[in-house]
């Protein structure tokens, strides 16, 4: 007879407060629901409190592991309600910048897998060597995380021939670990033993519930934003869109991994042709109109609405996460799956449920349903 198997809100698994309702039969996996909204702080209402410049700031904190995307994608948004050319200069910077954030974001995926899976050795190897992408990273922008590097016009910090060096030094040292995490995904790797054919998303069902990012190209599908609506400097740089078709954890962890060396291409790339000039321009003031903009997050496509009453603060931001995106394809590659994988086949995704930020009333009397629009 079924039985139901709750996982969260709180639980060692979770790193943030999420619920997941399994059906369980046996040892299988027959039915699974999600509960977001534990993790709601009003964001999209703190944007409409404070001034474009000062959302800088707010956007970065959504999510603290992307948080470059974050002000990126925003920033982008604001330029096009602005009016602002940003300068090629800053155009490059951004992508050297983001590719040096994928490979943080991407690398502690690895670590958190290796954690999951108990491969204790794995986890210690690849977060040690991370740490060469953060201090890096806190060498260029100030900051390990939370760097806002972006800025409304441009980027605030500059790159010179000292620092691009420093930068192409740590690069060949981050190439074994990408060689380290490929074996572990060869077919007699560690990795490969626990995640081959667990969790599998067909690609039908990867379009059909709206996967973004490496989820979706683990699943056959050759989406990226970099590609189809290029920003900054991505259309004059040349990298592969890595796809996998198998649809399991492994094909979601080699186009990760495969991901790296193109973030490792791309940077090396744009200090080569890193044009002069400027780094930033000023910003104007914002027409009056709404403009979307749109990103690849290391998670997946992330999308900005920004409308504009012409003063100094928005009148309305709207933020889709990748995660957001993907949380429903978890609850597909769970149906069917065994019980022991529902921690591999949840963390697959690289979810970050804070970043969700949705909140469902619920009728204490009625235990009626409802989630409260702005209007």
């Amino acid at each position: 007879m079924p039985e139901t198997v709750y996982i969260g809100p709180y639980r060692p698994q979770l790193v943030e407060p999420e619920r997941f309702e399994l059906l369980v039969e046996g040892n299988r996996i027959i039915d699974a629901k999600l509960e977001l909204g534990y993790m709601h702080r009003g964001i999209e209402k703190l944007f409409t409190t404070r001034t474009y410049m000062q959302n800088l700031a707010l956007a970065e904190r959504i999510c603290g592991i992307c948080s470059g995307i974050h002000t990126l994608c925003y920033a982008q948004t604001v330029e096009r309600l602005m009016g602002i050319d940003v300068p090629e200069r800053a155009k490059y910077l951004r992508c050297i910048y983001m590719e040096l954030e994928r490979l943080h974001s991407h690398y502690l995926w690895f670590g958190i897998l290796a954690h999951s899976l108990h491969e204790h050795e794995a986890f210690l190897k690849i977060m040690g060597e991370r740490e060469r992408v953060q201090d890096l990273l806190e060498y260029l922008t100030g900051n390990r995380m939370n760097y806002l590097i972006n800025t409304i016009g441009g980027v605030r910090r500059d790159i010179r021939p000292e620092k691009a060096e420093k930068i192409r030094r740590i690069l060949k040292d981050l190439k074994p670990l990408s060689d380290y995490i490929m074996s572990l995904l060869d077919d007699n790797g560690a990795f490969t033993k626990k995640t081959k054919g667990v969790g599998v998303l067909p690609r039908d069902r990867a379009l059909d519930v709206g996967a973004v990012g490496p989820t979706l190209r683990g699943s056959g599908i050759a989406s990226d934003i970099r590609k189809e609506d290029p920003y900054a400097a991505y259309d004059k740089l040349d990298f592969e869109v890595i796809v996998e078709r198998d649809g399991d954890v492994r094909a979601k962890a080699l186009v990760r991994a495969r991901e790296t060396y193109e973030s490792m291409k791309i940077i090396e790339q744009a200090l080569d042709n890193l044009p002069p000039g400027d780094i930033a321009v000023k910003p104007s003031e914002p027409r009056v109109g709404e403009e979307v903009g749109r990103t690849e997050a290391p998670r997946g496509e992330l999308v900005y609405y920004i409308r504009s009453n012409g003063t100094n603060i928005p009148e309305r931001v709207k933020v889709r996460t990748p995660s957001y995106a993907n949380n429903f394809a978890i609850l597909e590659m769970l149906r069917g799956e065994r019980l022991e994988n529902a921690r591999t086949v949840i963390e697959s995704i690289d979810p970050c449920f804070a970043c969700t930020d949705r909140v469902t009333i619920v009728d204490a009397k009625t235990g009626r349903r409802r989630i409260i629009t702005l209007k």
